[in-house]
């Protein structure tokens, strides 16, 4: 392999190191290389996999230089920056005579002239004029030669810094332990926690026998070695982030509607009036699409959720979601952009259902609840043909999907209702007990026209165009989007050669992963470095990331063992139903249907107006006494309010629209006969 102008070339007849041997390129054609063996054996291979191979090299040459690790050099201090770019001024001068961006016509200087003067010569004479021996001129071209103004670079400069400084291994070690131990026990302060590593060293050790730095020292160690891990937080939030697992987190995908449903149930944070006057809180009880995020269904019970309710949950996500009365038409599934001509045609029931799609799962996630693992439950799926796959015991991150859907349930719809609890003790109001106003049924109610109005039409932060990640899409949009999407192929991987010419990003390693650009990579070999501090004082501990604009499908990670190769989260999916068309799908789906965004303005008029109506509830004066002469009603829907005022004629879209019954189906009795 020799330099040919400015390029590396391998030509007939040089020897090369490929597979653990020796081998002479007798001929090449195109973009194959034909490769004899000592012993004769012959070989044709690409060239792109022989140059790619570990332990390729031409025989007798010199090695191929460096690229200059771009994202590093950002990281020098200025100074040491400058004085490499110095140096770099003398070595290509002293090489070519010139240095760097010389101006038109310029001319060497005698000394330096290549026509004239030798390379030793010009050694001597740059070694004479900056008073340094010719040794270090020599050394510092050769360092330039290998890997550019990085090899000119005082490395000294360079060394990453320990997160604990100078405190004695023994003490650090004794801190760790004592974050370890806090884990489980109730949350201290940091004096208690630096006496007791005190009273370990002292013990184990010997008084006197381990330095013991300041006390601002100490405070500074325990804080770095407790980064991430809540020592000094919520009991709750501590167990749980040691409770995460190591290994990468690993994303639940689906590419097609119902592919996966997650189901679980959890008490929801508002007061409810029971039909015996009494106030209690209700069980949540939903059904997650994964690959929409749509919520299937949503049921409430009281007390406790019973085997039949999951039964009613699946009854529920099996049919379309009927328009009520009272509801604006701005709900229906008509003016939404769901295909609703292609499902009107497998469905004529879809003419009056309101904006929610209908989806038949082939596997649900369940945990351990009794409610789940109950013989009823079991049998009705049987019966649907729906697999149930258990999540490991303690383990949330198998049905994560659902879990973060409570939150935010009780976020965008709970914390606007009359009796709302908070999420725990410390934040709850006084007595809320006396501002609940909902029974059962009528929350169901509110709960139902939240999920058309405050759900399925709201942006998703995890529902987002790979190719556009600034704009979330809606799950009726991506229902829209997957009925008929079809897939891409990946990029094709380049050389790690290639990585010092990518851009950089500084970030954090988190239990997550890396983010960037709404999109979230993850590797095991990320394992030891996460919430770790890179050693970069000047990046404030971040890393070191390259990524490709081009190439979705991975970003490259520097570490102090090389490079670390971390995929994108998702990136089963870009063999799935998903590509850059299909949110233009649904928007010409938005248009066949004459919708623009009145449509999106009058249903957010719709949720505002909903939520106003929970959080001030019917008359708080008669709610108590009207709730305790429901003692034997068993209706799902709740009754008209009487007293409710007129409203001001808003625009078609808000206006309620036409009911028109499902006929004989009903959702109870039907989780009835699965019994």
């Amino acid at each position: 392999m020799m330099p040919h102008g400015d390029a590396f070339v391998v030509r007939t007849g040089d020897w090369v190191s490929f597979d653990d041997g020796d081998h002479q390129v007798v001929a090449l054609s195109g973009t194959s290389v034909r490769l004899r063996s000592a012993d004769g054996t012959e070989a044709v291979v690409l060239a792109s996999y022989l140059m790619a191979s570990p332990g390729f090299a031409v025989i007798g040459t010199d090695p191929l230089p460096e690229l200059e690790p771009s994202g590093l050099l950002s990281a020098v201090p200025e100074p040491a920056l400058a004085a490499a770019q110095e140096w770099e001024r003398h070595v290509v001068e002293v090489e070519t005579g010139l240095p760097p961006n010389p101006a038109p016509g310029s001319v060497p200087r005698p000394e330096y002239d290549p026509a004239v003067r030798s390379l030793a010569e010009r050694d001597a004479a740059k070694a004479a004029e900056l008073g340094v021996g010719i040794r270090t001129v020599q050394g510092r071209r050769y360092g330039y030669a290998r890997q550019g103004l990085w090899g000119l670079v005082d490395q000294r400069t360079t060394r990453l810094a320990d997160a604990t400084g100078r405190a004695d291994a023994r003490l650090v070690a004794a801190i760790e332990e004592a974050v370890a131990a806090e884990t489980p026990a109730s949350t201290g302060t940091r004096s208690r926690l630096i006496r007791r590593v005190i009273n370990r060293v002292e013990e184990t050790h010997g008084p006197g026998a381990v330095p013991i730095p300041s006390l601002s020292t100490l405070y500074k160690l325990v804080d770095q070695l407790s980064t991430g891990r809540h020592t000094f937080g919520s009991a709750v939030t501590r167990r749980q982030t040691a409770n995460r697992p190591q290994k990468p987190f690993t994303p639940t995908f689906a590419a097609r509607p119902g592919e996966q449903v997650q189901i679980d149930s959890t008490p929801l944070d508002v007061m409810t009036v029971l039909d015996s006057g009494l106030t209690a809180r209700a069980d949540l009880t939903i059904a997650v699409d994964v690959a929409t995020r749509t919520i299937c269904a949503a049921v409430l019970r009281p007390v406790g959720t019973k085997a039949v309710d999951a039964s009613l949950l699946l009854a529920k996500m099996l049919v379309p979601e009927p328009m009520r009365p009272g509801w604006a038409a701005a709900l229906r599934m008509a003016a939404s952009r769901m295909p609703h001509r292609r499902l009107l045609d497998v469905d004529a029931r879809m003419q009056q259902a309101a904006a929610k799609p209908v989806i038949v799962p082939d596997t649900i996630v369940i945990d351990g609840g009794k409610v789940f693992l109950s013989d009823t439950f079991t049998r009705a799926c049987d019966r649907l043909g729906i697999s149930i796959q258990r999540s490991r015991p303690r383990t949330p991150t198998d049905k994560a999907i659902v879990e973060a859907t409570f939150s935010a349930i009780n976020t965008l719809f709970c914390q606007h209702l009359a009796g709302y609890t908070g999420p725990n003790v410390s934040r709850r109001g006084e007595r809320v007990e006396d501002q609940s106003v909902w029974t059962i049924p009528e929350l169901q109610d509110l709960l139902d026209e939240w999920v058309l109005a405050g759900w399925q039409c709201r942006p998703h932060d995890s529902l987002r165009d790979p190719y556009r990640p600034k704009k979330a899409i809606s799950p009726n949009d991506k229902y829209a989007s997957l009925v008929a999407a079809c897939g891409y192929l990946p990029l094709v991987l380049r050389g790690e050669d290639y990585l010092e010419l990518l851009p950089v990003s500084w970030r954090a390693i988190n239990d997550y992963g890396i983010r960037i650009g709404y999109r979230t990579y993850d590797s095991p070999d990320l394992g030891p470095f996460r919430r770790q501090h890179s050693g970069h004082i000047a990046k404030r501990g971040l890393w070191e990331v390259h990524y490709d604009p081009y190439d979705l499908s991975q970003v490259f990670v520097r570490t102090p063992y090389g490079w670390v190769t971390a995929p994108w989260a998702h990136l089963p999916l870009v063999s799935a139903p998903f590509a850059d068309f299909t949110w233009q799908h649904a928007r010409r789906l938005a248009t066949e249907a004459g919708l623009d965004s009145t449509n999106e303005a009058a249903i957010a008029r719709v949720l505002d107006a909903l939520l106003t109506r929970a959080e001030h509830g019917l008359d708080t004066r008669t709610a108590k006494v009207a709730g305790r002469t429901r003692a034997g009603a068993t209706s799902h829907r709740p009754p008209a309010p009487r007293d409710a005022p007129e409203p001001a004629p808003p625009d078609r879209s808000t206006e309620p629209a036409e009911v028109i019954p499902f006929g004989v189906f009903d959702a109870h009795a039907e989780a009835e006969r699965w019994l």
